[in-house]
């Protein structure tokens, strides 16, 4: 039977583009003494851009907007903390999520996240969505010394919650990192789907977090003991 679930967090559980979207729009304002001269939404749109949906860091993405847009007065440094200082600001959950997650936790399923990411960033931003309460272990790679799609990074998950890969089902929107990686220890696999990929080859796929929850109830009746 699922006794576990774990979960990845950006993507996942945190709205990230449209977290990003809004805390964009108020650094622009925030900082417009240096920004100002960049038209508002031509700035959002090349953050969203080069940030490539998270998987390129913050320090990178203002180096290359202090470049090409040739902004002064401020640097990329400084854009940078004003990043890791104000973005908890603006998480966003999806819908439905602490819904889902005070369903499974009346329901005594172990839960867990598993993150790919910086340890007090991610942290502020799970504090920031009210969630951390609810989870048994949290696992950020920065944390841990390991990232997925590395399976230590899943096997130190499993054995903090004590449960068999075969108990437990992890839930993600990334392909390699979120399905194939947890799926080749022989976890089940939930994709939260987005755009940005196609033709992802979980067990199963939703679109909203409410369907985990009819996911894992028919897989533990399926199962048994």
């Amino acid at each position: 039977m699922i006794k576990a679930v774990f979960f990845d967090l950006d993507g996942t559980l945190l709205d990230r583009d449209e977290s990003v979207k809004q805390f964009i729009f108020q650094q622009y304002n925030r900082l417009s003494s240096h920004l100002g001269n960049i038209n508002v939404e031509e700035y959002v749109n090349r953050f969203l851009q080069l940030d490539n949906h998270g998987y390129v860091w913050k320090d990178k993405v203002y180096e290359q907007l202090v470049q090409e847009y040739k902004i002064e007065g401020i640097t990329a440094g400084e854009l940078l903390e004003d990043y890791l200082t104000y973005f908890q600001d603006h998480c966003i959950g999806f819908n439905h999520l602490h819904e889902l997650l005070e369903i499974l936790k009346k329901k005594k399923y172990k839960l867990g996240i598993i993150s790919n990411g910086f340890g007090t960033f991610q942290m502020n931003n799970i504090k920031a969505l009210k969630i951390k309460g609810y989870f048994d272990k949290i696992l950020i790679s920065e944390i841990e010394g390991v990232k997925k799609p590395d399976p230590r990074i899943f096997k130190k998950g499993l054995s903090a919650l004590n449960v068999c890969a075969n108990e437990s089902i992890f839930i993600g929107d990334h392909p390699e990192n979120d399905i194939i990686a947890p799926s080749n220890l022989g976890m089940k696999t939930i994709w939260k789907k987005n755009h940005q990929f196609d033709h992802v080859q979980a067990d199963y796929i939703i679109e909203d977090l409410m369907e985990v929850h009819e996911i894992v109830s028919n897989l533990t009746k399926r199962l048994g003991n």
